[in-house]
């Protein structure tokens, strides 16, 4: 089992916040909220819904490069203030 953190962009734009994960965009890892949280939530789905999509396919899920996503061989717990 690895634990995957992916670092996403927050940009605030005239019709709420978008959101993107650099290493997952190729495939679509953008979405956007009325709020910010809101915006982090979707994209939490969307980053989900990705991986699922990888392991599914048995493709490789991006470990690069290592200033927007760290893996570690432990679970771990994430807490954004």
């Amino acid at each position: 089992m690895k634990t995957y953190v992916f670092k996403v962009v927050v940009e605030r734009d005239a019709e709420g916040w978008h959101v993107h994960c650099p290493a997952l965009d190729k495939y679509g890892a953008a979405t956007w909220g009325e709020t910010k949280e809101k915006a982090l939530r979707n994209i939490q789905e969307v980053i989900e819904m990705i991986v699922e999509e990888l392991v599914e396919e048995g493709a490789a899920i991006p470990e690069e490069p290592r200033s927007e996503v760290t893996v570690s061989e432990e679970p771990l717990v994430t807490v954004t203030v």
